[in-house]
């Protein structure tokens, strides 16, 4: 009886391997016995990435910090760079409470960056910093690179400035 079991790699541990058949997957055979790995007379003593007995100590929390509501805690160590404020923060928070594998949580958490981006060119108006957002989008590479794009940019650009002076002018006729 042929069984395809026959011809894995590992259905007997003691007949010897034909390396070359498996030589084009990468990373074949490190899960394999330390006497039949292909790399054993070539890998590293002591192994790169040993075994940690013990985990990391917790990093001190000194913001608040998003996780997931899958795990009971935070991981010991973790990004702290910027804390959830504002909208933006409230529409994370929400997002948090929604398991990793719901659509609703990543969604939100697009969404809370789009708001995120809205704050910060709020927040530069009111500290009187014109942002420049034409250089900050990618503007000159989007020129080079696809120019007919930025071009169709530039258009709608126009009229839409257009379409809202000629507004403004109309309004402040009495």
């Amino acid at each position: 009886m042929n069984n395809d079991l026959d011809e894995h790699p590992m259905a007997d541990q003691h007949r010897p391997l034909d390396r070359a058949r498996f030589a084009h997957i990468p990373g074949w055979g490190i899960d394999l016995p330390r006497s039949r790995r292909p790399a054993v007379p070539m890998e590293r003593q002591p192994p790169r990435l040993d075994f940690q007995p013990h985990p990391p100590s917790q990093q001190a929390v000194l913001v608040e910090i998003q996780h997931s509501n899958e795990r009971p805690g935070i991981t010991p160590l973790f990004g702290s760079t910027l804390p959830p404020k504002g909208l933006s923060g409230a529409i994370r928070r929400q997002a948090s409470q929604h398991s990793e594998n719901d659509l609703r949580h990543w969604h939100m958490l697009l969404a809370a960056d789009r708001v995120d981006m809205v704050e910060g060119l709020a927040g530069d108006l009111m500290r009187s910093h014109l942002p420049r957002i034409y250089a900050e989008t990618g503007g000159r590479a989007e020129l080079r690179h696809r120019p007919a794009a930025a071009a169709r940019k530039a258009g709608t650009l126009l009229v839409v400035v257009g379409v809202v002076c000629w507004i403004w002018k109309r309004r402040a006729r009495p």
